[in-house]
């Protein structure tokens, strides 16, 4: 399994008038962690669209268990707890600063081919970061 944690203060812009994060940015939380996951294995969106691969989110799931609320410290915890195929499956853990778990959820993106836009294989770069963490 490989897994990284990324750190998001909660901005005022981003609660509702109940001063709970709205639900909403829970999807962009898990974008900039899924970015900041990929950038620590030396890979960024950028470069791999410019080889070719694009990566559509087939699923989003959250369960929320705990509101976040304004300037709450959040490390959100990003795991790949199997190999790539055509899909990724990207599970994550919120936490408040206190060690509060207030939030579970998961993002399927598949791989797909700029030119075909048909899905394809997980790229063999990817791959070869990801395989030494299932041994």
């Amino acid at each position: 399994m490989y897994s990284n944690d990324t750190q998001i203060r909660v901005r005022y812009g981003e609660t509702d008038q109940m001063s709970y994060v709205y639900y909403g940015n829970y999807a962009l939380y898990f974008e900039v962690a899924r970015v900041e996951t990929l950038r620590k294995l030396d890979l960024t969106y950028k470069s791999m669209e410019q080889s070719g691969i694009i990566m559509p989110i087939l699923e989003l799931k959250c369960k929320y268990i705990k509101p976040a609320y304004y300037d709450d410290l959040l490390t959100i915890t990003t795991m790949i707890k199997e190999p790539p195929t055509t899909r990724i499956l990207f599970e994550y853990e919120i936490y408040r600063e206190n060690g509060d778990l207030i939030h579970i959820g998961s993002t399927t993106l598949v791989f797909v081919n700029t030119e075909t836009k048909r899905p394809c294989p997980c790229p063999d770069y990817l791959l070869q970061k990801l395989l030494p963490f299932w041994g």
